[in-house]
């Protein structure tokens, strides 16, 4: 449930249109909506100012589907993150309305939020086309958050020249998520730039001693640059809620 149709609860209890009963029916869902296999946290949007997101890797598909049933029934959009296509099609055939982000691994359901192309942004980086995946996962999660965000990718430390063509978009930007894998040098390079918070995503992209991301975490972990903070590794969509929070924070540049 989220502000407005908990104001228009208030609102007919106050004109006469809703008894006390009926509202405790009603209300008596706020705190989470209990599905057996699990308990729905249908009260965020209120604490946070966005429902809660679903985190699709290791539910069956019938998991998936009434969760996002159960969510529509209260809420205009619900997302999923690390989505595959069989969750897509399940759920197009059985609402009609569902969309999906293939790179993204993202689907959703219910109307999707026209995209901003200009005012202010995010800028979301990525250090090379193999974290493409990870970047757009914050990128598309930042903007089914309302917000405006800029793509600049494939610009890693090993061909820094293509990352300094870009350096008054860092400048602007209200927020920057910085995505790597490798050595993750990426996000100590932009913290060193921008001057808004670097959010870094180091990705599970590199040879042997990448460690599947650890390097790049460590590193990112270690970062000499002030305002960079870190997020997981993969986590795209952290990072891009995340940055959608500083965003929505701030006032018009």
């Amino acid at each position: 449930m989220d502000k407005e149709k908990l104001r228009g609860i208030l609102g007919d209890i106050r004109d006469g249109k809703l008894g006390i009963d009926e509202a405790m029916n009603l209300l008596r869902r706020l705190p989470y909506a209990d599905l057996g296999f699990a308990r729905l946290d249908t009260h965020r949007a209120l604490r946070q100012g966005f429902p809660e997101v679903v985190f699709c890797q290791g539910k069956t598909v019938e998991q998936i589907v009434a969760i996002f049933g159960k969510f529509a029934d209260q809420q205009e959009l619900v997302i999923g993150t690390r989505a595959g296509l069989e969750v897509f099609e399940a759920l197009k055939y059985l609402h009609g309305r569902a969309d999906y982000f293939e790179t993204a691994r993202i689907v959703t359901v219910g109307a999707v939020p026209q995209i901003k192309t200009d005012g202010p942004y995010i800028a979301v980086v990525s250090a090379g086309t193999s974290d493409i995946p990870v970047a757009e996962e914050a990128a598309v999660t930042a903007e089914l958050l309302g917000c405006r965000v800029v793509r600049i990718y494939d610009v890693g430390v090993a061909g820094v020249h293509r990352l300094l063509e870009h350096v008054d978009l860092l400048l602007d930007a209200r927020a920057v998520v910085a995505v790597a894998g490798m050595e993750g040098a990426l996000a100590s390079v932009i913290g060193g730039i921008a001057a808004c918070p670097v959010i870094a995503v180091p990705t599970s992209v590199g040879y042997g001693a990448s460690f599947q991301g650890i390097a790049a975490l460590l590193s990112m972990l270690n970062s000499c640059a002030p305002g960079v903070s870190v997020v997981n590794i993969d986590n795209g969509f952290g990072a891009g809620f995340s940055a959608s929070m500083i965003f929505h924070s701030g006032g018009e540049k």
